[in-house]
């Protein structure tokens, strides 16, 4: 009988839900809106949405591009945020970061702020954080849902009509429900977005904020809008009049929702600012300790001795978002000591301490004769590196021929870190091996100028050979070594550290 009767036939079964459809809609509330039989929209339809327009057509204006705003969204975030919090979230801002560094130690500091960031963050719990992600979220749904093209749907109904003139009286006419199918599809989608038993007094308090204290829509309005869009939603009358267009009963809407993890996001960029600021400071600090110590030791801020590895052959590597020569400053000073005032004033009295010096215990002598040979033979280790990253040097011959490659062969890029990794660590091993070097020749300075002026001597059992052998007065000469020494040994403390972990270059590039 199934058979005979057309039962199992899915056309006629689409057919038969289809009638049930147009019966539907002719039993619907809004039954005037839509004409199953000539497959057209009715004034009624254009006059709900007219009506619709009329409340929401000026907040349009007033919510252009609020999506974009990150403004917007750190209003909606201190909207839930008491009067402690607010305080806190503006101590942790990079002014008044700044301004706390001027009185207070850096290390100090940087406790303080990490404290405070801690607890700021620490107050953003799940309950607060999805009310301030809820809200936000409302806030585009809404402005999406304004945002809805209503005057190109109402200028199909009546050409005369002209936008946001609320004064007009429009004359609606018919028109075929297949030429609106999608702005109506748009509509359910964003409409349904809309969170109709949200409390929109909140809501609408953050964009009255956003506005500078003006009302981006009457609230009582909008809340019969809301109940407009509720009892729409109960009826279907939307839903049916697609399925009966497109001739597919089982059509369904999908709400355009927005769902922005906006908090996150916002604590993740206050912690980066903040690290930020702290390590500005931080650098800050650094560059004018160093350039304080530069000009003590050297009597001027520009030092320049080396020729190759320098800050300002990083230009190309930099435009390439390689890390270039990261060691150059360290390297240039050592070299620049080396020959300024090691090479002739701390050699002479190292070899006049040394080679006539008679040492009550020959053993303490040794760390000193260590280190200096050590700083003896560091000079043609520097020079034997600057050359090496030098355009026909090992490594800047590599270099150069890699970075011509590199736009047209990605390959090379790894090959150039390594490369520059390696030479980094190379210049590290110099700093490193400097500055203990120097300490261990500083320290015996400050020894001999101890034990100079003791009666009796307890290290070297000859000063008066040495002291006439010297054409300045020793304890005079050891002052200003020392003093000199010391800075420079501060300044070396600025750049010292671990080597980086380095990788074996691939064969086929190396």
């Amino acid at each position: 009988m199934g058979l005979f009767g057309g039962g199992n036939d899915p056309e006629a079964a689409k057919k038969k839900r289809l009638q049930q459809v147009a019966k539907d809609l002719s039993q619907n509330k809004y039954n005037k809106f839509y004409r199953p039989k000539t497959g057209e929209l009715g004034p009624a339809f254009a006059k709900c949405f007219f009506d619709i327009y009329k409340v929401i057509s000026s907040t349009q204006v007033f919510l252009q591009n609020a999506t974009k705003s990150e403004q917007l969204k750190q209003i909606t975030l201190e909207a839930f945020l008491d009067k402690e919090l607010l305080e806190l979230k503006d101590n942790l801002s990079a002014a008044t970061i700044q301004e706390k560094a001027q009185t207070m130690p850096v290390k100090d500091l940087s406790a303080v702020i990490k404290r405070e960031l801690s607890n700021y963050v620490a107050a953003f719990d799940s309950t607060r954080v999805n009310n301030i992600d809820n809200c936000y979220n409302t806030i585009i749904s809404l402005v999406n849902f304004v945002c809805f093209d209503f005057f190109f749907l109402l200028k199909k109904f009546d050409p005369g009509i002209n936008e946001r003139n609320l004064n007009y009286q429009p004359k609606f006419g018919n028109v075929k429900a297949t030429d609106l199918a999608e702005s109506i599809k748009d509509f359910m989608e964003f409409s349904a977005a809309v969170e109709m038993d949200w409390d929109w007094k909140a809501t609408l308090a953050v964009l009255k904020t956003y506005k500078d204290g003006m009302d981006v829509i009457n609230q009582d309005h909008w809340a019969k809008v809301i109940r407009l869009l509720k009892d729409l939603s109960r009826t279907k009358i939307f839903e049916l009049i697609i399925q009966h267009v497109s001739g597919d009963p089982l059509w369904q809407s999908i709400p355009r929702t927005p769902d922005e993890r906006m908090v996150d996001v916002i604590l993740d960029a206050k912690k980066a600012e903040i690290e930020g600021a702290v390590s500005k400071i931080q650098n800050d600090k650094k560059s004018a300790q160093v350039e304080q110590l530069v000009k003590a030791i050297f009597g001027s801020a520009e030092v320049e001795r080396v020729t190759n590895y320098i800050a300002k052959a990083n230009d190309i590597y930099y435009k390439k978002n390689f890390d270039g020569f990261t060691k150059t400053a360290a390297i240039n000073y050592i070299k620049a000591y080396w020959l300024d005032f090691f090479k002739k004033e701390v050699k002479e009295l190292c070899d006049l301490f040394l080679v006539r010096g008679q040492w009550s215990n020959i053993v303490l002598s040794q760390p000193m004769s260590d280190a200096y040979h050590e700083m003896a033979g560091l000079y043609e280790k520097i020079n034997a590196f600057d050359v090496s990253v030098g355009e026909k040097g090992e490594h800047g011959s590599r270099l150069k021929q890699a970075m011509l490659k590199v736009d047209r062969d990605k390959g090379q890029s790894k090959y150039i870190r390594i490369i520059l990794k390696t030479v980094n660590n190379n210049a590290q091993r110099m700093i490193n091996s400097a500055s203990a070097a120097f300490i261990i020749i500083g320290k015996n300075f400050k020894s001999l100028l101890e034990d100079i002026q003791r009666k009796p001597a307890e290290i070297i059992m000859n000063w008066k050979e040495l002291e006439s052998a010297s054409e300045e007065p020793l304890v005079k000469r050891l002052t200003e070594d020392y003093k000199r020494m010391y800075y420079f040994i501060q300044l070396l403390q600025f750049f010292t550290g671990p080597l980086e972990e380095e990788e074996t270059p691939p064969a086929s590039l190396g």
